[in-house]
């Protein structure tokens, strides 16, 4: 089997809701924009697949395409990061380049490759206003009590991508009813700034000081990096509606003939033990915690790769185990004498067979098939060149790594019972006594005092995870709830 011809790449449209051929606007040149983190907290295991997903994609691309732009943004201004920053008692500017920081080392250990741009919001306010004054001049949004709204009702094609018609969606959807709106479903380009607003989270326009809306931003960054019309717009299921179907509204409005995007993509969500990730059931799971507990990146990686992109995936103990023993058992036909050995510049293209399966809608299972008939093979003849192919489909994939060799692996690199009982300690913090927070409020405050913020920060993220609240009041004083 081989993979020779553009052609022969399909991925599951949902704009069309069926498999496509896909096909670039420009010969050779790939370009997609994919919504990133809002940095207000670490990155949980639905944010992490997001990501791991999209950089499968990224990687497949590179192989195929002369030149790919792949476009992740940052939101780092947000009525969430407002409230958080709030919590802390410290600017958007601290908590959202604190978080950053987190960001990158979780998805760092996950082996996700650096986009070839990751603007973000407050960099980018005057292509934001920009666009905003287009529509206003396009006539598809108004001024209301210091608010530019998106006129849904001025874009006929509203809600093609839920494929549902604008009745429907004001019946059915969860929107914010405001006496400032014509419409329901009219969603806000820009924000008037509040009393309470950090003065960080503030900028000027046109229409007075106040921030951006959510959707606006992938808007204006998209096009500012691919232009008016690009190839793929990916993101989660959670974004289909209504993110992006007002991404679509507002830059068809105001980039006159543009179709946006020619095919979107969306993975789909993730549940915990069959249940919705959620703080309220004590089942919320980031990447760190995974970390904390011993498991190796790569095992998260291939864990978060295990089920097809567009169905749901669930995590769980036996799913972790599973991805564990799969990625011993790809390094035990190594050692460590041999990958020395290899040189610096060996190159990792992947084998055709592995790019064939990914050119048909990121069919992951066949290439981990394809990988075990490679091992299976590889232990009957043991060929320096084979060994070296196999090694470089687990580096392209983002799944080969030192530790697993079988010399160098030692019991406590993993530990699934370990992490079991963390979660369950985590899951029963609330049950512990008041002197037991009033306690750990104290050591935060400690911990502030002496500017070391991020164990600050630790502490009041594990409460919070617990369902314990915490909030600095004006007179210095920290209280707690249960929520």
């Amino acid at each position: 089997m081989s993979f020779e011809s553009k052609k022969n790449i399909k991925i599951f449209d949902t704009l069309t809701n069926q498999l496509q051929d896909l096909k670039t606007l420009e010969e050779n040149i790939l370009k997609i924009y994919v919504c990133g983190p809002t940095v207000y907290d670490r990155p949980h295991l639905g944010n992490a697949r997001s990501i791991v997903v999209y950089d499968l994609f990224y990687r497949f691309f590179l192989q195929i395409f002369d030149k790919v732009i792949y476009v992740r943004n940052i939101t780092d201004v947000d009525d969430k990061i407002n409230q958080s920053a709030k919590e802390q008692n410290i600017s958007i500017q601290e908590l959202t380049q604190k978080i950053l920081e987190f960001f990158y080392q979780d998805i760092n250990a996950l082996n996700v490759l650096k986009p070839t741009f990751e603007p973000k919001v407050t960099e980018n306010i005057p292509e934001i206003i920009n666009i905003i004054q287009k529509l206003l001049d396009n006539k598809n949004a108004y001024i209301e009590k210091g608010h530019v709204l998106f006129d849904v009702a001025s874009y006929k094609d509203y809600g093609k991508l839920s494929n549902r018609k604008i009745d429907e969606l004001i019946s059915g959807a969860r929107v914010e009813i405001a006496d400032y709106k014509n419409n329901p479903l009219d969603f806000v380009l820009w924000k008037p700034a509040s009393p309470n607003d950090d003065i960080s989270s503030v900028f000027q326009s046109p229409w007075g000081e106040g921030r951006p809306g959510w959707h606006i931003e992938c808007s204006a960054m998209s096009f500012k990096f691919l232009g008016e019309n690009f190839d793929i717009h990916g993101g989660g299921a959670d974004l289909q509606f209504p993110h992006h179907e007002n991404e679509i509204a507002q830059s068809c409005s105001a980039h006159l003939g543009s179709n946006y995007a020619s095919y979107w993509i969306h993975n789909g969500f993730l549940t915990v033990d069959g249940e919705k990730m959620s703080k309220s059931l004590k089942n919320f799971i980031t990447v760190n915690d995974l970390i904390k507990a011993g498991i190796n990146g790569s095992t998260i990686r291939l864990m978060l790769l295990s089920s097809h992109y567009r169905k749901p995936f669930d995590f769980n103990q036996k799913v972790l185990q599973d991805s564990q023993k799969t990625l011993e058992k790809f390094h035990e036909i190594f050692d460590e004498e041999f990958i020395e050995k290899i040189p610096q510049n060996q190159s990792n293209k992947p084998s055709p067979e592995i790019l064939s399966f990914l050119g048909d809608d990121l069919n992951f299972s066949k290439v981990l098939a394809f990988l075990h008939l490679q091992l299976k093979s590889l232990k009957t003849n043991n060929d320096s060149q084979k060994l070296l192919e196999f090694i470089g489909n687990l580096k392209f994939l983002g799944i080969f790594d030192k530790k697993f060799i079988k010399n160098n692996l030692t019991k406590s690199d993993f530990n699934v019972e370990n992490f079991d009982q963390q979660n369950k300690s985590s899951k029963n913090l609330a049950n512990i006594d008041a002197n037991f927070i009033e306690n750990q409020i104290a050591l935060r405050q400690k911990y502030k005092a002496e500017k070391n913020f991020e164990k600050a920060d630790e502490i009041r993220l594990q409460l919070r995870e617990s369902g314990i609240l915490i909030e600095d009041k004006p007179n210095g004083i920290t209280t707690f709830s249960v929520k």
